[in-house]
């Protein structure tokens, strides 16, 4: 059993999450794109749900995404290996941020 079977279990349940979640989101913006109610107040609250709904789903897209790069690198075996600086991530680092790409050094040249 892989060091990261635990983790890509633990990604491959949030991904299931999140797809549900995003197809639910999607449906919910389809419907909002009925009649508008006439009362401004109203509207207004309308408008201000839907911002919300749809970036709730634009994170959920972003974290998918961040989901599948990972399990990707599972599958090739670069999973655990900084991006930058080629060392292998702690996997403490991976078990509390499962979708990292880089150590913390190799993090701290984005600032």
């Amino acid at each position: 059993m892989s060091q990261y079977q635990e983790i890509r279990t633990a990604l491959e349940a949030r991904l299931a999450f999140l797809q549900h979640r995003i197809a639910e989101l999607e449906v919910a913006l389809r419907r909002s794109d009925g009649p508008r109610a006439q009362d401004f107040e109203d509207h207004a609250n309308e408008v201000d749900g839907e911002e919300v709904m749809q970036a709730l789903d634009d994170s959920g897209r972003k974290e998918l995404t961040e989901i599948e790069a990972a399990l990707a690198r599972m599958d090739a075996g670069t999973y655990g290996i900084c991006e930058r600086t080629g060392k292998r991530i702690p996997l403490a680092r991976l078990k509390a941020i499962p979708t990292a790409r880089y150590t913390i050094p190799g993090a701290d040249d984005d600032d």
